[in-house]
């Protein structure tokens, strides 16, 4: 944890920020869509929010945005910026039920022994037939396969302590557990090196053909990053969810 609350944690670049506005605008987009409402009508939840960049970019798009970051340093930082953020977790903060449109967990069930709990607390503030947004890794990818235990994404120590892993199966396994019915999973990049571990004409080779890979690893649900857009069930399909649990 300590490491997300750091004065300077998450501060990016103007090029960095813009790509994560065009980013932001893609799946907040799809959020609509889904939804079959404007932005204006859509009231948002970033959980995790960091300095609230996802946030940023709702509100210029006339989204209604929300944030949850237990890291207090950078959840005042985002506040500072304007963003209503609740400081804490999500099951202590206790939002109202029923009360967004959309939820998003964008790098956040991978740090969590059992993230079902999470999952159903969301369900529990999620309109019904809101959608719920899961970003993480992909263990079912290709660059999984190339770089087994090199993969950045296994290093604990590096990536804040990542315990929990999923692919496209498991994550709608844990959808179906939780009360949610899976609308989308798209997986994207490929990599096969990390730039140090390897001589720069075999990276820069291994990175043109990972790029070359990138539209079948998307095709084929190998790409090493995972979004899930999750519809939450509402009525009996719900309830029978809950009930086999």
């Amino acid at each position: 944890m300590q490491q997300f609350n750091q004065h300077d944690f998450n501060q990016v670049a103007d090029a960095e920020s813009r790509r994560r506005f065009k980013v932001a605008r893609r799946r907040l987009q799809t959020i609509s869509g889904l939804l079959e409402k404007t932005a204006r009508d859509i009231r948002v939840l970033d959980v995790g929010c960091s300095r609230g960049s996802f946030l940023a970019a709702g509100t210029r798009l006339g989204f209604q945005m929300e944030g949850v970051e237990p890291a207090a340093t950078i959840a005042a930082a985002a506040r500072a910026s304007g963003h209503v953020v609740h400081i804490g977790l999500l099951d202590p903060v206790g939002l109202p039920p029923r009360s967004f449109d959309a939820i998003t967990l964008f790098e956040v069930v991978e740090h969590l022994k059992d993230p079902l709990p999470l999952l159903q607390e969301c369900r529990r503030i999620l309109r019904p037939g809101g959608v719920l947004v899961v970003s993480t890794g992909n263990t079912a990818s290709w660059t999984v396969a190339a770089m087994r235990e090199r993969w950045d994404y296994f290093h604990i120590a590096k990536d804040g302590g990542h315990i929990s892993f999923f692919n496209p199966r498991s994550i709608s396994l844990l959808a179906a557990r939780s009360g949610y019915r899976v609308k989308r999973i798209a997986t994207t990049r490929v990599k096969f090196f990390e730039k140090s571990d390897v001589p720069r004409w075999r990276y820069v080779a291994a990175k043109l053909l990972a790029e070359m890979l990138n539209v079948p690893a998307r095709i084929s649900g190998r790409g090493r990053d995972m979004l899930a857009y999750l519809r939450a069930e509402v009525g009996n399909a719900a309830a029978n969810n809950v009930i086999s649990n």
